[in-house]
């Protein structure tokens, strides 16, 4: 029998065996094969029927190489070759060198209290590893669950989540979830359906890896509930993690409360990552995916959203390039689309219509857009493009507020900002004739509950724990998607900029919408909204108010604003007081500060010190690249395509066909959808098409349309084909009606009577 041997590895006990029933295994092996003549064969042992095993599990046993599991058919093969050596007269004489009888070695109570014994001291190593292993679990659980105890949002099982705190929409009218008010319509699945479940299973295997799923889809097309449904795959015994905002997900990323048999639920996840924690986000959840799993993170996302975490390129300004942003979503996602409509699935919608009230009432509306249909997507733009009732209009006017908003980055709106912003959307004729209790009847007209299902502006939610932000709103998904689609080449108003320098208090959203306001060559509403945010406290706005003074030809007032930011350790701001210096011809001031700048490791910094250290006649070779590469814009590809045919047409290289119509109507198409996804430069290549072929009103208007939509660029060109100066139109933008602006005055953040009134009253 065997006769273990114990030692201590790191705190657990482990059990060493002789491992003798192999030993005598491989034995018996010998001396049937030189005794017995092979006798009986290894294909007879495996029919003996006390064995039931194949062929080659004889034969490894007999090797040595393999133990019985059971003990039936051991017995069962040591009898049989027993029987044989009995036939032939060999159990008297001695097995081998080793000593023994061959009775003795094929004694069945021999073999019986060997395999007990080695299946004893296996018992007895497994269970003292397992026991190792638990009491080490139990202290990392114990000491995780008093982390998590600490957090805002903590994990709960997987299966104590309802489909509504998930964040799925309520359908249209039909059957209710039990006990709620919450209509939750039958599932019907699509192809993608099955992919998703099946990526969701194998990602809770036991010995699964972390695995990270982006469900990938427009708005209302049905991501969330997809997800929801492929958590049927996930075990019970898992638990669900739904963080609040980006700093709740930060905070459990940071403290490791993220066990293994986990889901993160990062519903809308553009707003984890889209906010100025996002990189440190992402840095910690590449981290957490390198680590143990099971674990499944599953996030939801538009397309254009995608694009924007994917191939994000910041200006140098700008000291957050989220690189590991990109790292996350490019690299480590793995994304499941989903189709805007049913489509070839519409036949299984009518089958399920007929038990589901939800279904058939979208199905009268529209088959195949039928996740929009039930969100009520169509109601919502009904209700906001053909307004009824005295305050319909004027309810019209604070969605479109809300939706210019939302393009120009700003979420959450502030409901003293919809109304200031509002005048700007209506004709002379409806703010003559608004009473005065237009804003309340507008704002019940623009909070109508639209199919007892959604409203067009909606409460928006504390960044975490329960309740509503007071006075502040959101615009709903689907208006949100409507307004990117039908508004994307009109500038907002003047009003809309002032309402926002007044009532708005976020330096970040004022410097967005300042950038914003810039980018439609709307200099003087930037300068407004620069000097609000800087006064916020935002670094950002100081550096681009400074850029502009620096471009007037003020280097003194540059470097008065710049300054205070740099001080405080803000790279943009380090590096725009580095340039500014050397262009006043400090180049040792200039060094200093590029090199302070530099060792933070932004891209940009490091680029700026490398270019300064050429421009005084040092070596930049010690300065090391930066580690970025942006990826080029999205429709890149085929609008460079077109654009060479249309180039080679225009030029003579080719023959003018009918063909080079179609080339130059596709390549107008692309770049309006290219606009519509947030890259209108390619509508400025259109205009200067236009005017290679004599058509001056058709490129005047391309360029406007390109600057109304966010092309500074196009300024220029916008000029030249009116026969003005570029140089004014890039010193003073453009007046609300797109014509050059008038000689105005920046607006300084220090001037201690920098109150942001109206323009028109200084």
């Amino acid at each position: 029998m065997s006769v273990p041997d114990s030692q201590q590895r790191a705190g657990v006990t482990v059990v060493r065996h002789s491992s003798s029933i192999l030993d005598d295994l491989r034995r018996v092996g010998a001396f049937k094969r030189d005794r017995l003549s092979g006798k009986p064969s290894d294909n007879a042992l495996s029919k003996v029927p006390e064995s039931a095993v194949s062929r080659d599990t004889v034969g490894a046993w007999l090797r040595g190489r393999r133990l019985p599991q059971r003990l039936e058919p051991l017995l069962a093969v040591v009898g049989r070759i027993r029987i044989e050596a009995a036939r032939r007269g060999l159990l008297r004489e001695h097995v081998d060198s080793l000593g023994g009888t061959v009775e003795e070695l094929l004694d069945e109570a021999r073999w019986r209290a060997l395999w007990e014994a080695e299946h004893l001291s296996r018992a007895q190593a497994v269970r003292g590893g397992v026991e190792g292993r638990l009491a080490r679990k139990a202290l990392e659980d114990e000491e995780r669950r008093v982390r998590q105890a600490a957090l805002a949002d903590r994990p709960r099982p997987v299966r104590w989540w309802s489909q509504q705190r998930l964040g799925v929409h309520p359908a249209v009218p039909g059957r209710k979830v039990a006990g709620t008010e919450f209509v939750l319509p039958m599932f019907v699945p699509r192809p993608h359906d099955a992919d998703l479940r099946e990526i969701v299973s194998e990602a809770c295997a036991e010995d699964a890896s972390p695995r990270f799923v982006v469900v990938c889809g427009a708005s209302c097309t049905g991501k969330t509930r997809s997800a929801c449904e492929a958590l049927a795959a996930v075990p019970e015994d898992f638990d669900l993690l739904f963080p609040a905002d980006s700093e709740g997900l930060l905070a459990v990323l940071d403290a490791d409360a993220l066990s293994p048999g986990t889901v993160l639920w990062l519903n809308e996840a553009f707003d984890y990552f889209d906010t100025t924690t996002g990189d440190a986000v992402a840095t910690s959840l590449l981290r957490r995916l390198d680590g143990d799993g099971p674990l499944l993170v599953i996030a939801t996302l538009w397309p254009e959203q995608m694009d924007a975490l994917t191939t994000r390129k910041r200006s140098p300004e700008q000291d957050n390039p989220h690189h590991n942003v990109r790292e996350l979503f490019s690299r480590q996602a793995r994304r499941v689309d989903l189709p805007r409509s049913f489509g070839g699935n519409v036949d299984a919608v009518r089958h399920a219509a007929v038990h589901d009230a939800s279904l058939a009432a979208a199905l009268e509306t529209d088959g195949e857009n039928l996740t929009q249909v039930l969100a009520a997507g169509p109601d919502l733009v009904r209700h906001y493009e053909q307004p009824t009732g005295e305050h319909g209009i004027y309810g019209s006017a604070l969605m479109t507020v809300a939706m210019d908003a939302h393009r120009m980055g700003l979420a959450l709106l502030p409901v003293p900002f919809l109304e200031a912003a509002a005048s700007g959307y209506l004709t002379d004729q409806q703010r003559s004739q608004a009473g005065r209790d237009w804003f309340a009847g507008a704002l019940a007209y623009a909070r109508t509950l639209i199919k007892d299902t959604t409203r067009p502006l909606q409460e928006a939610p504390r960044p975490s724990g329960m309740g509503a932000m007071p006075g502040v709103l959101r615009l709903a998904d689907y208006l949100q998607y409507h307004g990117r689609r039908t508004r994307w080449g009109r500038c907002p108003p003047p009003s809309f900029w002032e309402a926002a320098s007044i009532h708005l208090s976020d330096g970040g959203d004022l410097s967005r919408l300042a950038d914003a306001a810039r980018a439609r060559g709307r200099f003087r509403h930037a300068s407004l909204l620069y000097a609000a945010a800087a006064r916020a406290g935002s670094a950002e706005a100081r550096v681009a108010l400074a850029r502009s003074r620096e471009e007037a030809g003020d280097r003194t007032a540059a470097v008065r604003l710049v300054l205070p930011a740099a001080e405080r350790g803000h790279v943009g701001a380090m590096i725009m007081l580095a340039l500014l210096h050397n262009r006043a011809g400090n180049r040792t001031a200039a060094l200093e500060i590029a090199r302070a700048a530099a060792q933070t490791e932004a891209p940009y910094a490091m680029l700026a010190y490398g270019f300064l250290r050429q421009v005084v006649g040092l070596s930049s070779d010690d300065v090391p690249p930066p580690p970025l590469s942006y990826p080029e814009a999205r429709h890149e590809g085929e609008l460079s395509k077109l654009f060479g045919k249309v180039m080679r047409f225009v030029r003579g290289d080719d023959d003018r066909t009918a063909d080079w119509t179609a080339w130059f109507s596709d390549a107008e198409n692309l770049a309006y959808e290219s606009a519509i996804a947030g890259a209108p430069y390619a509508l400025a290549r259109i205009a200067l098409f236009r005017k290679w072929e004599g058509d001056v009103q058709g490129a005047a208007r391309m360029y406007e349309l390109a600057v109304d939509s966010g092309h500074l660029g196009a300024l220029k060109g916008l000029a030249r084909i009116r026969n003005e100066s570029p140089d004014a139109y890039m010193h003073r933008g453009l007046e609300p009606d797109g014509s050059l602006a008038n000689p105005w005055a920046w607006w300084d953040p220090d001037s201690p009577c920098a109150d942001p009134a109206p323009l028109q009253a200084r």
